[in-house]
């Protein structure tokens, strides 16, 4: 997608208005939405679908740090993961954790909600899921929401 600032084309329209003559208009890849806080992705080094998920991720407006570490069980702890609901990747945002293939209008509607949670987890790693496309064929998969000393609940469906 290209995103052409709106000021860099009215200083250019300006400048050949006064002068005659062309200001080259500077366009460049859409960016990140600033109001949407950074991504940080924690991942295995050998899985595909991940990087695939950030794809998707920056596609709808996230900006995203990838963070390959060695011990990715032991990261899911660390972030209050339960086990049952683990995925090949986990990823933390606006004071949230992330798991697996989270659709980007879960995390959208996290943050604009802002429930007193943990996160949002996709379980296991769900055809059709952001990340997982794979020729039209789509599951339909849950997006779960937990909490500390709650059991996780379907949050919603997709």
């Amino acid at each position: 997608m290209i995103h052409i600032e709106r000021r860099r084309l009215l200083r250019g329209g300006l400048a050949f208005a006064l002068t005659g003559t062309f200001v080259p208009v500077v366009w460049r890849p859409f960016a990140a939405d600033a109001s949407v806080p950074e991504l940080r992705v924690y991942r295995d080094a050998s899985c595909g679908c991940c990087g695939a998920w950030v794809k998707r991720m920056e596609v709808e407006g996230f900006s995203a740090a990838v963070i390959t570490i060695d011990d990715l069980p032991r990261k899911k702890v660390e972030l209050g993961l339960p086990a049952s609901l683990w995925s090949c990747h986990s990823a933390t945002v606006g004071g949230y954790v992330l798991e697996g293939h989270v659709p980007p209008s879960s995390v959208k509607r996290l943050l604009s909600e802002r429930p007193n949670v943990r996160g949002i987890a996709v379980p296991n790693m769900p055809i059709g899921s952001p990340g997982m496309e794979m020729g039209g064929r789509k599951e339909t998969y849950a997006v779960m929401i937990f909490a500390e000393g709650a059991n996780p609940a379907v949050w919603e469906w997709h």
